[in-house]
């Protein structure tokens, strides 16, 4: 049985600079799981999210030079490059066909199944109105309603302020229930 090594992050990313491929196992085994919850939450699909996965860590292995250290976590490099990545399949035209064609014929399904919380909560059209807040905002809002970060565990994850944290979480839910309230 190979030994498990574990990394600090700086060790890590100087592997990684280096494209060693033992530090991207490690990257993939102990980042894949919480970037495809993120996913999964985004696109409502399982296959979907497998392939957006996917192609997120051929991303991060083929940009890995252009991860900065200076400005931030590589976490949150990451989770910014995974949920670009899913928004852009969201917005694509061959998503958005295949889409409303599924919708089409799920939809009276859709309408009585109230045993999925996330097709519930969506109801509330909650997670279209996301893709209208600040970038800043939407990643604190998908931390914490849909990961279980706390406000504390947000602020050390991304390197910013607890105070920073509290005040982007509270204008984000303002402007959600503006949103809410127009439609």
């Amino acid at each position: 049985m190979e030994a498990v090594n574990k990394y600090s992050e700086e060790e890590l990313v100087a592997l990684l600079q280096r494209q060693d491929k033992q530090a991207f196992s490690y990257l993939y085994d102990n980042y894949a799981s919480a970037l495809n919850n993120i996913i999964v939450r985004m696109v409502e699909d399982i296959m979907l999210s497998e392939d957006i996965l996917q192609e997120a860590f051929v991303k991060i292995w083929n940009n890995f030079n252009q991860y900065d250290q200076s400005k931030g976590r590589l976490f949150t490099w990451m989770l910014n490059l995974t949920r670009n990545l899913a928004i852009d399949t969201l917005r694509s035209k061959g998503y958005k066909k295949q889409s409303k064609i599924s919708g089409d014929e799920n939809s009276v399904n859709n309408l009585s199944d109230t045993s999925n919380p996330h097709l519930k909560f969506d109801s509330l059209g909650i997670r279209k109105q996301l893709f209208n807040l600040k970038p800043e905002q939407r990643i604190i809002i998908d931390m914490a309603y849909f990961n279980g970060f706390t406000q504390d565990e947000i602020a050390k994850e991304l390197g910013i302020p607890l105070g920073t944290v509290k005040t982007r979480m509270r204008t984000a839910i303002l402007e959600l229930r503006k949103m809410l309230h127009n439609n």
